[in-house]
């Protein structure tokens, strides 16, 4: 099955505070299939988020390549990457970002918006994903009214607002308790099927791993598959 997201010898640079350089990825090689939930762990530090902003086109690799919808990441121009970001990627990160002032409604519809949908088109598709994550009865709450994981869930359906190739979340549930985290993870697994979208979760916990179809882990730079992972009772 044709790749929706592939990576080939990506690695990432930066500047140390002494001016050398410090390599943080060194060879990082991924192929996402379509509807694929990939489960990305590693120590802190190891480069986890680094390589998820690089496969959002938040940044650019230093060398190697990043293929998403025919598109290069690392070449391609400024205003490529923005429709890009906005239509092809949806994005979780472990605090919702949602706009206060706008209700639940509100704040899945602006991608749609931002993406030239109608207003009408928007706010349908936005009410039938809300339906989809259990907040039918929450249209026109604002966050502030929500619970921590009621706001997540409005997280993941602006996520998938635009149809995108592949959602990456960054420690979606990492701010949510043991309750609230297994609804989530629960979602997140079944939104993967049934919206034929891949997701590639970085995260620190294992029960969200233990229900991806592969675990891969950040060592020394580089991607490795991990084979099993225990789950704590």
């Amino acid at each position: 099955m044709t790749a929706v997201l592939s990576a080939r010898g990506v690695r990432r640079v930066y500047t140390g505070g002494d001016g050398r350089p410090l390599e943080i990825l060194s060879g990082v090689d991924l192929d996402v299939a379509p509807g694929e939930f990939i489960a990305i762990v590693g120590a802190s530090g190891a480069g986890k988020s680094t390589l998820l902003q690089l496969l959002g086109a938040l940044d650019r690799p230093t060398a190697g390549s990043i293929v998403l919808d025919g598109v290069d990441v690392a070449s391609a121009e400024d205003a490529t990457l923005e429709r890009l970001r906005n239509r092809r990627i949806g994005f979780v990160f472990q605090f919702h970002h949602l706009l206060r002032d706008f209700t639940a409604v509100e704040n899945v519809m602006l991608p749609q918006r931002i993406a030239g949908a109608t207003e009408a088109a928007a706010r349908a598709r936005a009410e039938a994903l809300l339906a989809s994550v259990g907040l039918a009865e929450r249209l026109l709450h604002r966050p502030q009214m929500l619970s921590g994981g009621e706001q997540q869930r409005v997280a993941v359906a602006r996520a998938l607002a635009n149809d995108p190739r592949v959602v990456l979340a960054d420690e979606p549930s990492g701010n949510l308790d043991l309750a609230q985290a297994e609804r989530l993870h629960e979602l997140l697994a079944t939104l993967a099927r049934d919206f034929e979208t891949a997701l590639v979760v970085v995260t620190h916990n294992r029960q969200l791993a233990a229900r991806a179809d592969r675990v891969l882990a950040v060592e020394e730079g580089r991607l490795v598959p991990v084979d099993r992972v225990e789950v704590e009772r």
